[in-house]
């Protein structure tokens, strides 16, 4: 069963949420930067009908099904997306949950923050997937220079022109607000960023007391697998497992970093929650 959902908090968010019959676990899934919710749904279906974990996904304010106005007009960071809107999805599930596990699943920027909500000892399971705190000259060229050209270039030029980075420049098939790429350009630009933004809050050593699952995609060129491995500068302290995916192992030829919560990529699923 799908249901539409209003998740309040410091901005509403509207998501899907899909109820397992007899649930064993409660799972919010938070997604990359620019991808809808709705591209999530095959993932959350399957969790909910095969493996008896209800999920909750959802668009972070003012993007996708979130949105309340002109995408010019939107005064929303990075950090508002990775941390408050986070929590907040974390908050209105556990009311749900009832005392059930409770997963916290981050795809790309969904995973980089969770060490930095409240009440992080109650969570049961940790899963991140193709995050890590990427910096430019991590990507493998040719990307790099694509990359390059974003950040340095046609993203300054289009949030001067327009307030934001049209879909037709983002590379993601989405607009971006404008202050959610200023914060994303600095960050990955910015080796060490989490220490050195002053609006990000310091993560509290071992935050989690569970273990903390990292996996890489050894195809992905947005956030390749050295990346990832640099998850334990976000999560200081935890038990931190890497899991290094190739698209071979499931007899695909590419995954990337999107495209592993496609559905025709599901091969991949059971080995993100084993």
């Amino acid at each position: 069963m799908v249901e539409t959902v209003t998740i309040p908090g410091p901005a509403p968010l509207t998501g899907s949420f899909f109820a397992a019959t007899q649930p064993r676990a409660f799972a919010v899934l938070n997604g990359a930067t620019g991808v809808p919710h709705r591209f999530y749904r095959h993932f959350a279906a399957w969790l909910a009908e095969t493996q008896g974990v209800s999920c909750l996904t959802y668009d972070y304010r003012d993007f996708g099904a979130s949105s309340r106005g002109p995408v010019r007009d939107v005064t929303a960071s990075m950090l508002d997306w990775g941390l408050h809107d986070t929590q907040a999805a974390r908050n209105w599930l556990e009311t749900r949950a009832k005392g059930l596990p409770l997963w916290l699943m981050g795809h790309s920027l969904g995973g980089l923050m969770l060490a930095r909500q409240e009440r992080t000892k109650d969570i049961a399971r940790v899963i991140t997937v193709c995050t890590g705190p990427v910096h430019t000259t991590d990507h493998p060229w040719p990307f790099q220079a694509t990359v390059r050209a974003l950040w340095f270039a046609v993203g300054p030029l289009s949030t001067a022109t327009f307030g934001y980075v049209p879909k037709q420049f983002s590379g993601l098939g989405t607009d971006i607000p404008g202050p959610v790429f200023k914060q994303w350009k600095r960050w990955c630009t910015t080796r060490g960023y989490p220490a050195k933004d002053p609006l990000i809050p310091a993560a509290p050593l071992a935050a989690f007391s569970c273990p903390v699952r990292t996996v890489s995609m050894s195809d992905d060129t947005s956030v390749p697998p050295v990346a990832v491995e640099r998850m334990t500068e976000l999560y200081p302290g935890n038990d931190t497992e890497h899991l290094a995916l190739t698209p071979q192992q499931f007899g695909l030829r590419k995954v990337g970093h999107v495209d592993v919560f496609r559905h025709e990529n599901a091969k991949v699923w059971p080995a993100l929650i084993a």
